[in-house]
């Protein structure tokens, strides 16, 4: 099996719990994503910062189209690796 992992970027705590919740359902995603806050370069506040879903695909079966599509819906985007 191979380590791919797909990263998506999201505004904010609540669009990434949001995706995060809709990942097993639009994507069959069975394992917890990870979710990691992503301060921007000299930023303090806590509200100045973007949020990391980050996904394994093992299988590679994720289409990455579909999930730029999918964090588009919450202003976010699919990281290349």
């Amino acid at each position: 099996m191979s380590d791919v992992r797909h990263v998506l970027v999201l505004p904010d705590r609540d669009a990434a719990e949001a995706v995060v919740e809709e990942l097993g359902e639009r994507f069959g995603v069975d394992e917890e994503p990870q979710l990691v806050r992503d301060a921007l370069a000299g930023e303090d506040d806590a509200e100045d910062a973007q949020w990391l879903v980050v996904l394994r695909d093992e299988r590679e079966r994720l289409d990455p189209g579909a999930l730029d599509e999918f964090a588009a819906q919450w202003d976010g985007w699919r990281e290349e690796p």
